[in-house]
């Protein structure tokens, strides 16, 4: 990626914006530091062009070099609001115009523009203005970008059906590698149990709160699902796996593989349930863009109090981030069957979260490049955990009361994420930044 400076090449500024008192050398320093930081953390090859852009034979100049050398992504701090004779947003348009199909953002500091200095950039396909006062947001600019680039490079492990192919998805840019069901089968006749194994089984009965119905013995049968996950991620060379596991549960081919892939969540791998890809690169973005798990869940209305109940029976239990305390749960069994393992995750209370998710007009049908492809989102808050039983359905299950959702029966699409936080605000500026739609929940 690279890094760009719009000003005059100056010393010092005298009134208007952002002022003299504005240390020109030592701020393009700060943002500078933050943005390596950034870079080397993320794991991204950033070149920082510490030349300003100070007038329109440099702008052009940047223009024609990325036109020959693209980038991944560009990121232009516009450090300059007034000074004689210097055009800074004249600049930073033809730069976010005619940069060429990079993913942009454009940073604004406090003191660099006003309103109507934001209107001209602020509909351009591929490009995010971010005017702040906070300069550490320069490190999630790059995420953004990151993310755009890592999303498009992403494969994820299907087994559904009984064909090999792949099926790239439009605008996303992510691949579907679709592998035989079957395989799941095959490969957990292999598996033998290990000292790995054990911890990991372990681990969940210890920090448990509660164990209902499960055995160690099946605590180990459920690492065993794990294991051939993981195993053919990385014989399909993919980033994160979904199945079409109620086939082989019903059938009573395998245990169920809520905890499986739980587990996989919460090390920051997909690990979606019934080969719902839509659900799929939906996690995959949040892992990437929050560091966090999503909860997959079966949407039902509460016509009594307008909430929306959330459930399933696979959740992670590190809600509020990959190195971060896990939430408290219950080891439970797979509802629908009886058997196996599933953690009954206990949400805060309280906690406000986003629900998303990408949806199309072919959910789990055929991908083409006309293929529309949209975000739903929204927000609400925690206000219950429902127990099975009394109750029916999944053994996670969330009621959230929803925000600007006037009739909880008109709330959109199906396995949508429950993410912890508000982060609505933050998909958008990524929908932006990748050309994605977004329509309220």
């Amino acid at each position: 990626m690279r890094a760009v400076f719009v000003r005059p090449n100056v010393d010092k500024y005298w009134m208007g914006w952002p002022g003299a008192a504005y240390d020109i050398k030592a701020r393009q320093c700060q943002y500078t530091d933050v943005l390596v930081k950034a870079a080397q953390k993320q794991g991204i090859d950033l070149q920082v062009i510490s030349e300003p852009l100070q007038d329109d034979n440099a702008v052009s100049a940047l223009l024609e070099n990325l036109k020959n050398d693209p980038r991944d992504g560009l990121l232009v701090t516009s450090m300059c609001l007034h000074h004689p004779g210097y055009d800074s947003w004249g600049h930073t348009y033809n730069i976010a115009k005619n940069r060429g199909e990079i993913p942009t953002i454009v940073f604004s500091p406090m003191g660099t523009s006003f309103t109507g200095d934001l209107q001209s950039t602020r509909n351009i396909p591929g490009v995010f203005v971010g005017a702040t006062q906070d300069v550490q947001w320069l490190g999630t600019a790059l995420r953004m970008l990151n993310t755009v680039h890592q999303m498009k490079y992403t494969r994820l492990c299907i087994a559904a059906g009984d064909k090999t192919e792949d099926r790239k998805i439009p605008v996303v840019g992510t691949t579907l590698h679709y592998i035989p069901n079957n395989r799941f089968a095959e490969e957990i006749k292999k598996v033998q149990i290990s000292d790995e194994m054990r911890s990991i089984a372990d681990y969940y009965i210890k920090h448990a709160r509660k164990i209902i119905e499960p055995a160690r013995q099946q605590l180990l049968d459920a690492v065993k699902n794990y294991v051939v996950c993981r195993r053919l991620m990385v014989a399909e060379k993919c980033h994160g796996f979904s199945m079409d596991c109620l086939g082989l549960v019903g059938s009573r081919t395998i245990q169920p593989p809520c905890l499986a892939l739980s587990h996989l969540r919460d090390e920051g791998i997909v690990g979606a349930c019934e080969a719902d890809w839509p659900a799929a690169i939906s996690s995959r973005l949040t892992h990437l863009l929050f560091q966090r798990p999503g909860f997959m869940q079966d949407p039902a209305p509460n016509t009594v109090n307008n909430t929306l109940m959330g459930a399933h029976c696979t959740c992670g239990i590190k809600l509020n981030g990959f190195d971060a305390p896990a939430e408290p749960y219950i080891l439970r069994s797979h509802s629908e069957s009886n058997v196996g393992v599933s953690p009954q995750v206990l949400w805060r209370l309280g906690q406000k979260v986003t629900v998303m998710k990408f949806t199309s007009a072919n959910w789990w049908g055929e991908i083409d490049e006309k293929t529309p492809v949209t975000i739903i989102l929204g927000t609400g808050t925690v206000v219950g955990n429902i127990d099975t039983p009394p109750s029916g359905g999944c053994r996670t299950s969330v009621e959230l009361e929803l925000d600007d959702v006037p009739d909880v029966r008109d709330t959109k699409g199906f396995h949508q994420l429950f993410i912890y936080g508000d982060l609505e605000d933050e998909f958008k500026a990524y929908c932006q930044l990748a050309r994605i739609k977004v329509e309220h929940i």
